[in-house]
């Protein structure tokens, strides 16, 4: 259902969550992010574990193609990102796109993506942790990897138990490592490539052109890749929800969004751009060793090895920081305006932190079932949540297009940052979304998880809407 402009979130001068912006009781939530946090979250938010380690599966199935196919996912995620820069440049709140949705779609919209998304963060934070543990335990090879959850759980629920300062520094440093990382990948394999790297001679396209060609498993396996690439792209949607607390979040979220194209393009399109023209595609060490510590292995880099283990665990550590905060701040969020129970929605010291613990909380107890139900009911919570992206991307987009009119209609100046060739790339952003939908069906696996997923955010909804009627009916004629 639609606000009224006295709904909305103030202006300018007043959009801070520790301002009283929003919908979603952000008053009592403090303003400790610096720009300098913003920025680097952002930054650090592109770079995950998917990137580094899961797009080996995108080489092996499209080959060079799966440069483009990194290449159109990515730009199906700056539409996205666009979509949801204007909506929270326009309205900051720590409940992000599930407050867009609850204002231009329905209280039950609100709920649903809403819960879903934490659900998600949850479920990712019991297996980032389980990643990082497995790297511990490659290399402390004598203790449990229970033990080194345990202890990565202890201290990121820690970090964001306290003021949120905190978690801003940890994903600074994290993400300006991951950064640095990135960066000197790019840069030794641009001079591998012009052949200017000692020991190295230009290798040209042969590796693009060779092997196969340029789609050397076909239109399908571009089809494979460009579903591997898609979901690698997540974890840039939590950049809005922390700039709801922030000082200044509509310059934060307006900065964040307007550079997303160039680090797409740079880390994500130009890293798979050198991994393929360094080396053969097919190359036996991609899937030993990842794309990656293949390529420094080429390059003859000492302990590549080792370097790539430390930026992977550095990344899985950022992701379990990271969850845990967006997780409960949506948590948070979806409390404070009446849809979870009210026991969680208490804040002290800026910090909203039985929304922490509980979701803290879930996601070990993720990581017990994994231990204690790996294909049954940890398999189940990877399901549920296998496709949840998309919902929240099909969400935003929906939220953005019916928003974007009343804004237009009734608060023009609060559009700083406005969607581009609006509105015909918003459709163009929906039908990319059912596309990806559709090419899940494809596959039995991605098939299962879309079910999964898709019974789950019924579910979502159903209660959304009983809890609405129901409230209704308790308010009578003057009701919501």
């Amino acid at each position: 259902m639609n606000r009224t402009p006295s709904s909305a979130a103030p202006a300018h001068g007043q959009t801070g969550a520790g301002h009283g912006a929003g919908p979603d009781s952000g008053p009592s939530l403090s303003n400790g992010l610096k720009q300098r946090h913003l920025s680097m979250i952002a930054l650090g938010g592109v770079i995950g574990a998917g990137l580094f380690v899961g797009s080996r599966e995108g080489i092996a199935a499209a080959g060079p193609s799966i440069v483009l196919a990194y290449a159109v996912s990515g730009a199906l995620v700056m539409l996205i990102m666009r979509m949801l820069g204007e909506m929270a440049a326009a309205n900051p709140a720590s409940g992000s796109f599930s407050v867009h949705a609850e204002r231009s779609i329905g209280s039950w919209a609100g709920f649903t993506v809403g819960w879903m998304f934490t659900a998600l963060l949850c479920v990712a934070v019991a297996a980032e942790a389980l990643g990082a543990a497995d790297v511990m335990h490659q290399w402390f090879p004598g203790t449990e990897p229970w033990m080194w959850v345990l202890l990565f759980m202890v201290i990121f629920t820690a970090t964001n138990l306290t003021a949120v300062s905190n978690f801003g520094e940890f994903e600074f440093w994290f993400a300006a490592l991951k950064v640095a990382a990135i960066g000197i990948f790019l840069v030794l394999g641009l001079l591998a490539i012009f052949g200017v790297l000692p020991g190295t001679h230009a290798p040209g396209a042969s590796h693009l052109t060779g092997d196969g060609g340029f789609l050397p498993k076909g239109v399908d396996g571009l089809m494979v890749g460009l579903l591997a690439s898609v979901f690698a792209y997540g974890g840039l949607e939590t950049v809005t929800i922390a700039a709801a607390e922030s000082k200044d979040p509509v310059r934060g979220v307006a900065s964040a969004v307007r550079t997303a194209m160039w680090r797409i393009a740079l880390f994500y399109v130009g890293s798979m751009a050198v991994i393929v023209t360094v080396i053969p595609w097919s190359a036996p060490s991609i899937a030993k060793s990842g794309p990656y510590v293949a390529v420094l292995d080429y390059l003859k880099i000492p302990a590549a090895g080792q370097i790539m283990n430390v930026v992977i665990l550095v990344a899985l550590l950022s992701a379990v920081n990271a969850n845990i905060y967006g997780a409960s701040r949506m948590a948070y969020s979806l409390i404070s305006r009446g849809q979870g129970p009210a026991f969680f929605g208490k804040v002290s010291g800026g910090v909203p932190r039985r929304t922490v613990l509980l979701c803290s909380a879930f996601g070990f107890l993720a990581v017990l079932f994994s231990f204690w139900w790996p294909t049954t009911v940890f398999q189940w919570l990877l399901n549920m949540v296998g496709a949840a992206v998309l919902v929240v991307w099909g969400f935003i987009a929906v939220a953005q297009l019916r928003m974007r009119r009343q804004m237009e209609r009734e608060a023009p100046e609060k559009l700083v940052v406005k969607m581009w060739a609006f509105p015909v790339l918003t459709w163009v952003a929906l039908a990319g979304i059912v596309a990806v939908l559709l090419l899940m069906l494809r596959d039995e696996n991605q098939r299962i998880q879309l079910l999964f997923t898709g019974g789950f955010g019924v579910v979502l909804a159903v209660i959304g809407l009983a809890r609405k009627r129901t409230l209704d009916k308790g308010a009578g004629p003057a009701g919501q």
